[in-house]
């Protein structure tokens, strides 16, 4: 029997990430290889006729997925009965700035988007925060957005996640596949801590400590942590942009870990609110917009 479609939802589609990120939910990569999907797509209205362009290159691509495309400038047409959101639009980092540079710019947004979902998107609907500040706009949307359980509220840790694993692949020249249970602990920014505690590799003899065959805590410690903490900033200076096929990817395995669950002893990383686990504090947010004297 056919599944019923899934609406999600993209936010600044026709931005980088967006351009990379919804030929893979219309493939199927994010939930599934036999759920179709329904994409609303989001943009600010300069960028309606790019946006049209997306459009347009997904019905030309010919997805069997695909079952529909709002493509909208409109943010209540957009947050209309969507199940899962993907909130990729944010004020862009650049080259030298800081996450916090953004955070200010990003308040409005956020406001906005999370009042519509508040009000127009389906019961129980899955939020993953992709833009930059994460953690920081994640907790905005949650304020506004207060009908939507904290447990359906993330941010991406999972490109931090993916990119630890990415060391140790390099490292050890081992298939990145056989690489598994990294934790980022933190934020998604400079100040975030890539943990291989409990991380191992799947060898010829059996599952080996990442520790035990890299044997060498100096980079452990060291190089490896900071390569992680600052593989946007490589990446900006690099491309001259932020990262966009990785944050995507990443973007698409986190909710396909979230809403179809990981393999019996695989663990991954995701931005959630703190309800007091492993220690940390729960979080409880006072918001108050800054007025004038």
């Amino acid at each position: 029997m056919a599944k019923d479609p899934v609406r999600v939802l993209v936010t600044g589609a026709a931005g980088q990430i967006g351009y990379a990120l919804v030929p893979m939910i219309a493939r199927g990569i994010m939930l599934g290889p036999d759920q179709p999907v329904i994409l609303h797509m989001l943009d600010i209205p300069p960028a309606a006729e790019s946006l049209s362009g997306v459009k347009m290159e997904l019905i030309d691509a010919a997805f069997p997925l695909l079952k529909g495309v709002v493509a909208t400038t409109d943010v209540i047409e957009a947050c209309t009965g969507v199940n899962v959101a993907v909130m990729v639009g944010g004020f862009p980092r650049k080259e030298g700035m800081e996450r916090k540079d953004v955070m200010s710019k990003n308040v409005s947004i956020y406001k906005s988007q999370a009042s519509a979902l508040e009000k127009h998107a389906a019961a129980n609907c899955k939020v993953l925060v992709v833009a930059n500040p994460a953690n920081t706009n994640a907790l905005i949307l949650k304020e506004f957005a207060p009908s939507i359980p904290e447990k359906n509220i993330t941010c991406l840790t999972r490109l931090d996640h993916n990119r630890a694993l990415g060391q140790i692949s390099e490292r050890l020249n081992v298939q990145v596949s056989d690489v598994k249970n990294v934790i980022i602990w933190g934020n998604h920014s400079s100040t975030q801590y890539p943990d291989v505690s409990h991380a191992t590799v799947k060898t010829s003899s059996g599952e080996k400590a990442v520790r035990e065959l890299v044997c060498d805590d100096d980079w452990l410690r060291g190089e490896f942590i900071s390569t992680v903490q600052q593989r946007g900033a490589a990446i900006i200076k690099a491309r001259k942009l932020s990262s966009a096929l990785s944050a995507a990817s990443s973007a698409c395995d986190h909710i396909r870990d979230w809403v179809l669950g990981t393999p019996e002893g695989t663990f991954v990383s995701m931005g959630v609110y703190s309800d007091g686990s492993y220690d940390v504090p729960a979080w409880r947010v006072d918001y108050r917009p800054r007025t004038s004297n």
